[in-house]
């Protein structure tokens, strides 16, 4: 089933990344996606808006995302703002509406764009040597201007282990306080050093919701751009149903039935709300780790 900010088109070129003559060449006709802080810009026709790459200053940082097979292998790139980018880390309101009319290949580009530029904008200086860092790869890298220090940054990815828990025919879902009235979803948490997804997802459903879980598999993945995620959906059994929250993590967790998951994803896929809960919007793969598990049986 289709997945949010995944199934770009654009071949990221890794081979031309460390080739500086290359993507200069590329500038010529390389298209400029327009960004306004983290936000994409977009035509009437709600489309990803793009410019001339020959209309950006020379001085500018641009991030080369890679080549556009369906338009004779024209360049992509995206600027670095001079600042911090305006935005938020969270989905805001523009970034919903782009989830929500852009073609599925246009929203994968513009959540690695955004990913990037964040990534950019907060690393300008050398956690080693705390130097200016300058772009180098193509905006894949950045690297220490101080020549004792020279090292290397790299865009980071956060793994996030999101997971459905099972346990007699119905699934563990919860509330975070950010969360609006009535919109429930499935736990999650970050992956922390030293531990497997497996180990991730049987840690966090316990400090979460004190259930023990087994038999953890994959399902599918998610890339994230708020601010750098990579969603890892997994499924998980429970052999006791018995729940106790954290309140520091969590506003309320409980079990819902399968006739109750069916019917919010119904709701959800209208734009409404379940009768016994607001499932997670379409784009979410937490949405998608409920439909996976009703066309199980």
């Amino acid at each position: 089933m289709p997945i949010a900010f995944a199934g770009s088109r654009i071949d990221r070129a890794d081979h031309i990344r460390s080739d500086p003559a290359a993507i200069e060449a590329l500038h010529a006709e390389g298209r400029l996606l327009r960004m306004e802080g983290l936000d994409p810009v977009m035509t009437e026709e709600g489309d990803l808006a793009w410019v001339s790459v020959a209309d950006v200053p020379v001085e500018a940082e641009l991030i080369f995302l890679g080549i556009d097979p369906d338009r004779d292998g024209r360049g992509c790139f995206v600027q670095v703002p001079a600042g911090s980018p305006d935005g938020m880390l969270f989905a805001g309101p523009r970034s919903w509406q782009a989830m929500s009319v852009l073609p599925p290949e246009e929203l994968a580009l513009y959540g690695a764009a955004r990913a990037l530029v964040n990534w950019h904008s907060r690393h300008r200086f050398c956690a080693v040597s705390g130097h200016p860092t300058r772009l180098d790869k193509g905006g894949w890298q950045r690297t220490c201007t101080d020549p004792a220090c020279k090292a290397e940054h790299f865009p980071r990815t956060d793994p996030v282990t999101i997971m459905l828990v099972e346990h007699q025919r119905q699934v563990l879902l919860g509330r975070q306080p950010r969360f609006p009235a009535g919109r429930y979803s499935t736990l999650a948490g970050f992956v922390e050093p030293g531990e497997t997804i497996e180990e991730a997802v049987a840690r966090e459903v316990f400090e979460e919701a004190g259930v023990r879980v087994r038999d953890v598999t994959y399902v599918a993945s998610q890339p994230w751009p708020f601010p750098s995620s990579l969603m890892i959906g997994c499924h998980a059994y429970a052999d006791d149903g018995a729940i106790t929250i954290d309140r520091t993590e969590l506003d309320d967790a409980r079990w819902f039935t399968r006739d109750d998951v069916a019917e919010a994803i119904d709701a959800a896929n209208e734009g409404g709300m379940g009768k016994a809960f607001g499932a997670p919007p379409t784009t979410a793969i937490a949405n998608v780790l409920m439909r996976w598990w009703l066309d199980r049986g």
